[in-house]
């Protein structure tokens, strides 16, 4: 079984478990970075799509959907030597724009940001169609508005004892070395 996914984004509700690597190049991230005043101001690579507001569209999957679709994976059961590979997302596409609206609102302050020339080979627009999933993994997201995987990525990025990538500089405690 292959998932193939989309735009992986949003973190565990509980704030314990989210996405950290160096260097971080993923927009809501970098977005939440720039709110909080931890990173650098976010450009925004193009405003002229032929998209509704001009910037491109994602199909942002929540992770803990994500897992539910491994999960129903698992469950199914294939002749041997099957294969089947299906669509991991929402359907839905979501601007560049509204993704910087949506970190704004969340964070209670508005993301500082530019606007920049386009990025070689972006393309205006990319959703999935999971229909396959739903079909023949039972699965259907339902963690996956805008507003929840941007308030669950906030939660994970703004806590004290996270420290890694562009939040580093919040004085956070760093774990002690394995002894």
């Amino acid at each position: 079984m292959a998932l193939r996914y989309f735009n992986a984004a949003g973190a565990d509700s509980s704030g314990l478990i989210g996405e950290a690597h160096e260097p971080e190049t993923h927009l809501i991230p970098l977005a939440i970075a720039a709110a909080l005043g931890d990173g650098k101001p976010l450009t925004i690579f193009g405003d002229d799509f032929d998209t509704p507001d001009g910037t491109c569209l994602r199909d942002y999957i929540h992770v803990t959907d994500l897992a539910a679709a491994h999960v129903a994976a698992l469950k199914v059961a294939l002749p041997d030597g099957g294969y089947e590979a299906v669509n991991v997302g929402t359907g839905v596409g979501a601007s560049v724009r509204e993704v910087v609206e949506a970190v704004g609102r969340a964070a209670g302050r508005p993301v500082p940001h530019s606007i920049g020339p386009r990025r070689a080979g972006d393309p205006p627009s990319l959703v999935a169609d999971s229909a396959r999933a739903a079909a023949l993994l039972g699965w259907r997201p339902v963690c996956s508005s805008l507003d929840q995987i941007v308030a669950d990525a906030l939660r994970w990025e703004s806590r004290p004892a996270y420290g890694a990538g562009v939040r580093a500089g919040r004085g956070a405690a760093k774990p002690s070395p394995a002894v």
